[in-house]
């Protein structure tokens, strides 16, 4: 068995390990560049790797904009040196003093901030006012994956009514739909040519009046080609630049191949037909359910179950007596990277077959500094 992922000489490396594959990270970025029509209209999300080195290549690239989820991650992103940070989660408790305190330490950042509630964006007035700050924001809008956001209908009030809170300067809307996911591209392509032709009528309206609304950032990997093709807006991709196995199998139109798998060993044949991966979902992500990951250039077993650090597979019928050999060195892609790659302290990352740096998950912890 020969795959692109197999390393030249994986006997010292410690299983399962995470490897990220630098090349396919590069191709994946210059593809997205391209489909965007150039770094200036990416705004991509962190989450999906949470590491200051991979910030630090993609602004190598050019991008200089990128959206977070933690404070952690915001840090992280402001000290790798971009221009424009977003913390695209709804500020709440502690974290509106620990954000402002953060735009304070990196004066060279633009932070942008989001909100979807009258009241809490008044009660981040507050603390802007105290403080002598103007705080950047985007009105946070549902555009039906019913997570966070405002709902459409009602995006346009409360735009209109968040734009007289002192302290804060809303410059426009962000919208992430991860519900326009339709494996066919021409029924997401519809879905979301809809949905943007709603949202630029409720710009449109704000603009009239007299108010901001410039800034929009639309969209994830799955509707990321959709939005490039139907409005000129921010585009916000994430999992898109690493790729995994769930979108390789539900998004087979998108061309981002995957850039990151785990090396794993079988340990066991704990009965005929049978063997055991040292692959427990302490090392790949349990989320989504069903089936966890795709042993590379391997399709002779299907899993049976899974626990804390084992996994065990069944030969197919017609390979039976094909058990692969205890010490076997499998390559498995995550059928959800993100979640996946919060699980490791660090990526091993591969060029040519060989292991040529580590790259530290950085905002791993929920906190680092503020």
């Amino acid at each position: 068995m020969s795959t692109v992922f197999e390393l030249n000489d994986p006997s010292e490396m410690i299983s399962p390990a995470l490897i990220y594959y630098k090349d396919t990270i590069v191709q994946n970025t210059r593809l997205a560049i391209e489909m965007a029509g150039g770094a200036q209209r990416l705004w991509p999300h962190v989450k999906s790797h949470k590491m200051e080195k991979m910030v630090r290549l993609q602004l190598g690239m050019g991008i200089r904009r990128f959206k977070c989820a933690t404070i952690a991650e915001a840090e992280m992103t402001a000290a790798a040196g971009a221009d424009h940070v977003l913390l695209a989660y709804p500020l709440i408790g502690p974290n509106r003093k620990r954000y402002l305190e953060l735009i304070n330490a990196f004066p060279k950042t633009r932070f942008w901030a989001i909100g979807d509630d009258l009241e809490q964006l008044s009660i981040l007035s507050g603390h802007a006012v105290q403080r002598h700050m103007k705080i950047n924001v985007l009105l946070d809008v549902n555009m039906g994956m019913n997570r966070t956001g405002v709902p459409l209908q009602q995006a346009e009030q409360l735009y209109e009514k968040a734009a007289r809170l002192p302290g804060l300067s809303l410059k426009g809307m962000h919208c992430y739909d991860g519900n326009h996911n339709n494996s066919d591209l021409q029924a997401r392509l519809k879905q979301v040519r809809e949905a943007d032709l709603r949202v630029k009528e409720i710009q449109g309206e704000l603009i009239k009046k007299g108010i901001e609304c410039g800034t929009m950032i639309m969209g994830g990997t799955p509707s990321f080609p959709c939005h490039a093709l139907v409005t000129q807006w921010f585009l916000s991709p994430g999992t898109a630049f690493i790729d995994d196995a769930g979108y390789q199998k539900n998004l087979p139109d998108l061309s981002f191949e995957p850039a990151a798998a785990i090396l794993t060993r079988v340990i066991s044949h704990p009965a005929p037909g049978l063997f055991t991966l040292d692959l427990g979902y302490k090392g790949i992500a349990a989320d989504p359910a069903g089936v966890r990951g795709v042993i590379a250039g391997f399709d002779r077993a299907h899993a049976l179950f899974q626990s804390e650090e084992h996994w065990v597979f069944e030969m197919n019928p017609e390979h039976t007596k094909e058990v692969p050999a205890i010490g076997t060195v499998f390559y498995v892609i995550p059928t959800h990277i993100c979640p996946t790659s919060a699980l490791y302290p660090a990526v091993s990352v591969a060029q040519n077959g060989n292991i040529t740096e580590e790259w530290e998950v950085t905002a791993r912890n929920r906190k680092l500094t503020f």
